[in-house]
């Protein structure tokens, strides 16, 4: 038995991994995700060996030198020559292993470089460039395959032609599907890809169903805690003020593996805290999935931040973006729908999403329920053309367990008075008070550049106090810290006056709770979770107590108004209460409904997409390029980093590069002329001026004449 270890998957730049090891790592996780997934246990074996086994091939092998340099013109994809190997298999399995390898890295046709196998197969001598020296290199890849307990014979050039040709023709005829296989393969190929220089594979981990039992307690304080969560219909629909114990009520319908989706990170970061200690005492396998989770888990071990990313989480939290692939075919799509069949998924503060967002959410339920998922919904408000769009879509009343509080029990949950300031020099007396009175003053404003002007006046009139800006254009690690700090530090002062200045990120499930609150009007929905924040711990001594909320008048212009519609801003302002009156829960659905009398579900482009009505519409082994996506989303990101942050950033490794990251808007930093990297997520660099460590990027010296440094060209 010959293993060749001198055979490689990886070169030295990714590790160096023999090719042996890496085929029997996804073997062993492919068996693994097969038994999950029903599929033939074989089948996935026989794939996940046969994958990688053209890598044999001295044109693959050259590629690993550090010296290498590619010929123009010069093609050779490895998954091609890996199944001149096909007749090792079996006639019947033969077709779900070229859903296996044929498209484990590019889309098998239209791939954005044309590098998919019809691509080449109509534009290049596809089977002469791929078979160079065949002969010579065919009897390594046997014996490879030999010890990896395949049954192997010599292979022809003339048979390995044959099965070229019924690839392609397979190809060719493959029509419109979500081939399982593929996501299979891709799942397993990534997972072992990224924990291979660990010692073991956690295979024990994989697919464990959470025991949820934690989640049964019961409190007269958490209304929804006393309700059953019993019920014969598969989908759930709640809708509750903060506060009333929505998260457990929404766990307690679970059956199986957990998605929870969350619009933001750092609501996303605290749940997943929360979901982690609750699971402490069980064998629950708890990950979260956002653009910096791997920060989240630095702590942690390895294992635990590659695995965040892959498949067979317990409990996976997450944002809909992630989601959002299997809705428009972005590459690795099938995997995301592999893992997510059969599963729990809760869709919480579903209201608080973008227009598009909110679109594609709607999609996802349609593409869950295709996927037999128990979809559970949550939300503190919604407008009621919203909520019954989504009940709809759920099944109607006879799927959907709907769970509302009485009216005498939402009045336990009035906490809030409101009064109306007509402009911001107003708020200047309030804070004033707050401050002789000892009180925890949250400023909430709608820009970045605001809540840093804010800020400023506020750390100039009281510099002795304790005070903190948050918003989203820190550094990723200074995020990570503030959110750390407004939690665990601000919160839980007692009878000491303090002062966080904020943007929307504090709206959403991060469980902080303050005395007074200073805001911009915001559209009636996003007021009302930020309104949360305020007198939020509930208690028998809190229930029929209310403090104050000061709330900003709309601004003048759209600009201003911006992220929001100025006559969404307008409209909430005129339905809120004043003089000290008492926001009532009870009316806020009509409060909500006057505000959005009719909801515009945006008409979002959905040609080419992997789902539409009740049917897959991509052909099979083939995906979207993900700017599809991102032009949909509308997502302008871009990162950034410092001057001084560039050379560390060049030799950092991913995790590392992540931290130094200031996520900003493409639009406002592409026009500048700074410079950028071709590396990591390539960011722009900024210069250092343009950063500060208490009040995060200026915008106003991201310019070029602020840098440092000029290299001589």
């Amino acid at each position: 038995m010959n293993i060749h270890q001198e055979i490689l998957a990886k070169g030295e730049r990714n590790g160096r991994i023999c090719l042996f090891q890496h085929l029997k790592n996804v073997a062993d996780i492919a068996a693994v995700v097969a038994n999950h997934a029903g599929l033939d246990e074989h089948i996935a074996i026989e794939g996940a060996l046969l994958h990688d086994i053209g890598k044999v091939s001295p044109l693959f092998q050259k590629s690993l030198a550090p010296s290498y340099k590619k010929k123009p013109c010069s093609v050779f994809r490895h998954e091609i020559a890996s199944l001149f190997f096909l007749s090792l298999i079996k006639e019947a399995h033969r077709n779900a292993v070229i859903d296996m390898v044929v498209a484990h890295h590019k889309s098998m046709y239209k791939d954005v470089r044309e590098l998919g196998i019809l691509d080449l197969d109509d534009n290049t001598n596809c089977f002469e460039e791929h078979s160079k020296g065949f002969e010579e290199w065919s009897p390594i890849a046997l014996e490879i395959l030999e010890s990896l307990g395949l049954k192997t014979h010599k292979i022809s050039i003339d048979e390995a032609e044959d099965n070229y040709e019924y690839v392609v023709d397979y190809c060719c005829n493959r029509k419109s599907d979500c081939s399982k296989w593929r996501g299979l393969l891709m799942a397993s190929d990534h997972m072992a890809s990224a924990m291979e220089t660990e010692s073991e594979m956690p295979l024990n981990k994989l697919f464990i169903k959470p025991d949820l039992s934690f989640y049964n307690r019961q409190s007269q304080l958490y209304p929804l805690s006393m309700i059953s969560a019993e019920s014969k219909k598969k989908h759930t629909l709640v809708t509750a003020p903060t506060g009333a114990g929505k998260t457990d009520f929404l766990l307690r319908r679970c059956q199986g593996r957990v998605f929870y989706t969350l619009p933001f990170q750092a609501s996303i970061n605290a749940m997943y805290d929360r979901i982690k200690a609750d699971l402490s005492d069980t064998n629950a396998q708890v990950y979260l999935q956002h653009a910096a989770s791997n920060l989240k888990v630095k702590g942690g071990k390895v294992e635990e931040s590659i695995m965040q990313r892959h498949v067979g989480a317990s409990v996976k939290i997450l944002t809909p973006h992630q989601m959002a692939s299997i809705a428009f075919g972005i590459k690795g799509y099938e995997a995301m729908a592999m893992d997510l069949r059969g599963c729990d998924v809760i869709l919480d503060e579903i209201h608080t999403y973008s227009d598009a967002i909110q679109s594609i959410v709607l999609r996802i339920i349609e593409i869950l329920i295709a996927l037999d998922c128990r979809v559970h919904v949550g939300t503190a408000t919604m407008p009621t053309e919203l909520y019954k769009r989504i009940l709809e879509l759920l099944g109607g009343l006879s799927e959907v367990y709907e769970v509302k509080l009485a009216p005498n029990t939402l009045a336990s949950f009035n906490r809030h008075q409101i009064y109306k300031l007509a402009g911001r020099e107003d708020a200047f007396g309030v804070i004033s008070s707050a401050v002789k009175k000892h009180s925890k003053l949250l400023i909430v404003c709608n820009q970045v550049k605001r809540a840093q002007e804010f800020y400023e006046e506020i750390d100039e009139l009281y510099p002795d106090i304790r005070k903190m800006l948050i918003h989203s254009r820190y550094k990723r690690n200074d995020r990570a810290r503030l959110e750390t700090d407004l939690r665990t530090d601000f919160n839980i002062l007692e009878d000491t006056p303090c002062i966080v200045v904020s943007t929307q990120v504090v709206e959403v499930s991060l469980d902080i709770s303050f005395d007074v609150m200073v805001t911009e009007c915001a559209p009636i929905d996003a007021l009302v979770q930020r309104f949360g924040r305020i007198n939020r711990k509930r208690s028998l001594e809190t229930i029929g107590h209310y403090k104050p909320i000061y709330v900003i008048s709309p601004p003048e212009n759209e600009k201003e108004a911006l992220p929001y519609s100025l006559d969404v801003l307008k409209g909430t302002f005129e339905v809120l209460p004043d003089n000290g009156q008492v926001m009532e829960e009870e009316h806020i659905q009509e409060m909500i409904d006057k505000v959005y009398p009719k909801v515009m579900f945006q008409n979002i482009d959905y040609t080419g997409v992997a789902f539409l009505h009740g049917k897959w519409q991509l052909k099979a082994l083939c995906h979207q390029a993900r700017s599809a996506l991102l032009e949909t989303l509308d997502i302008n990101s871009a990162v950034c980093i410092t001057e001084k942050d560039k050379e560390r950033y060049l030799q950092g490794t991913g995790m590392e590069r992540a931290e130094m990251e200031i996520p900003v808007s493409y639009h406002s930093i592409a026009h500048r002329n700074l410079d950028q990297l071709n590396v990591g997520t390539r960011p722009f660099v900024i210069p250092d001026k343009g950063y500060d460590h208490e009040k995060g990027l200026l915008p106003d010296y991201c310019k070029t004449e602020y840098y440092q440094t000029f290299e001589i060209l």
